[in-house]
């Protein structure tokens, strides 16, 4: 494994991310990754090198599952070989109904949330909280202010920003810079090959701010992982193989993401390399930011092989036939 600096921090981290949404996750009835599974992949995760967790207070059925199933492991290995994230802004309710202030970004919310999120992590500080919205009923001023006491109080290292609007991460930064607060450092946008264009104005934010970018979604649910075949003229015409997670329902594709996914397959066969290694490096790549994709693996052999793009190298050629693609 290599590792990384994220942005302008001195926090080395592995150069993918391992997100456990999937932790505690019930689809239809059935829980998708479950306690004992979550713990074999997080072993895994430990063979690879991978030091970098994700999460959030609301992963889960119930709320806090995610969160739960990484604490028990952590009772067994060492705290502080790992980086730690999770977020706020959700309802966090169980199974009741949440109450005025049970979401959002106010400093109540944000107060009770990070006491549920370390108790349940069994920990006593967070390396990275993200806000996991923006939240238009309260001032961000407010939040960044409560961010930054949380800093000061040593129960969070660093913050970041997770999904919103260009000029929303511009006001905050300029806000924080403004009032002497602690400004985010990391931001977790759904990015990959074929969702760019929709989010460069952002990317041009984190780039111009020199903040690292952990994308989400990386391999945009599967599609870029090659296993999706197209099969006729109307490019949402898909068939699914036998076990996948899904037939793209919900998922738009248009001719430039099959001709997107065309040439990562054709790079692949080029370092006789997986679809999957090539979108993931091609992501690590990035040259106007610190890139950390976050994969879900589902198994510990698809985590060695989404590992196995920290092992490649794309060529400058390689990497522009991507980009031009797009």
């Amino acid at each position: 494994m290599e590792y990384t600096t994220l942005g302008e921090t001195g926090l080395a981290v592995s150069q993918l991310c391992y997100g456990t949404w999937r932790f505690g996750k019930e689809t239809d009835g059935v829980v998708e990754t479950d306690r004992e599974e979550a713990h074999e992949i997080l072993d895994a995760c430990r063979e690879q090198g991978i030091n970098f967790i994700d999460t959030a207070n609301v992963y889960g059925d119930p709320n806090g599952t995610a969160e739960e199933y990484i604490g028990e492991w952590l009772e067994d290995h060492d705290r502080e070989e790992y980086v730690l994230a999770s977020k706020v802004y959700f309802p966090f309710d169980g199974w009741g109904e949440p109450g005025p202030n049970d979401s959002g970004l106010g400093r109540k919310h944000i107060r009770a949330q990070i006491e549920g999120t370390l108790d349940r992590l069994g920990t006593d500080y967070l390396d990275l909280y993200y806000i996991h919205r923006w939240d238009d009923d309260t001032p961000i001023v407010e939040t960044m202010r409560t961010l930054t006491d949380l800093v000061r109080e040593g129960r969070v290292n660093y913050l970041g920003a997770s999904t919103m609007a260009a000029w929303q991460l511009t006001k905050a930064l300029w806000q924080s810079d403004s009032e002497g607060l602690e400004r985010f450092d990391v931001t977790q946008p759904r990015v990959n090959a074929i969702y760019y264009d929709e989010v460069s104005d952002y990317l041009d934010v984190c780039g111009d701010q020199d903040l690292a970018v952990c994308p989400y979604s990386p391999l945009e649910g599967g599609f870029l992982t090659g296993k999706y075949e197209r099969a006729g003229d109307d490019p949402n015409d898909v068939i699914s193989p036998d076990g996948s997670r899904g037939s793209l329902s919900g998922m738009s594709v248009d001719e430039n993401d099959w001709a997107v996914l065309e040439e990562v397959e054709a790079v692949a066969d080029e370092l006789d390399a997986t679809p999957a290694q090539v979108a993931l490096r091609w992501l690590i790549d990035q040259r106007e930011f610190t890139c950390v994709p976050i994969v879900g693996a589902r198994s510990p052999d698809q985590l060695a092989e989404n590992v196995g793009a920290v092992e490649l190298e794309l060529s400058d050629d390689q990497f522009d036939r991507i980009d031009e693609a797009r």
